[in-house]
């Protein structure tokens, strides 16, 4: 257990940002979900407006520091690429 007010403050700033994270995190999934979805319904123009939406959430999950930089150029490329090949 946290003895010192710093460990404290410290527990309480964890949770906090967990739970900030999470939310991000669960927001970039969604848009990744609405572009495999009108991928999978062969939709090239929803496919390609929905995927113009995720990139930028992508990006804000970099840039705050939620996901890495390689793995959202890494997703963003495989999306762009099932895109393209509707």
């Amino acid at each position: 257990m946290a003895n010192t007010p710093q460990a404290r403050k410290r527990i309480r700033r964890n949770e906090k940002r967990t739970s900030i994270n999470t939310n991000r995190l669960s927001r970039i999934r969604t848009f990744i979900k609405k572009v495999e979805a009108a991928i999978e319904g062969g939709d090239k123009d929803a496919a390609a407006s929905a995927l113009k939406a995720a990139q930028p959430e992508m990006a804000r999950g970099v840039a705050r520091g939620v996901l890495h930089k390689n793995t959202v150029s890494r997703k963003f490329s495989r999306l762009t690429k099932r895109v393209a090949s509707l």
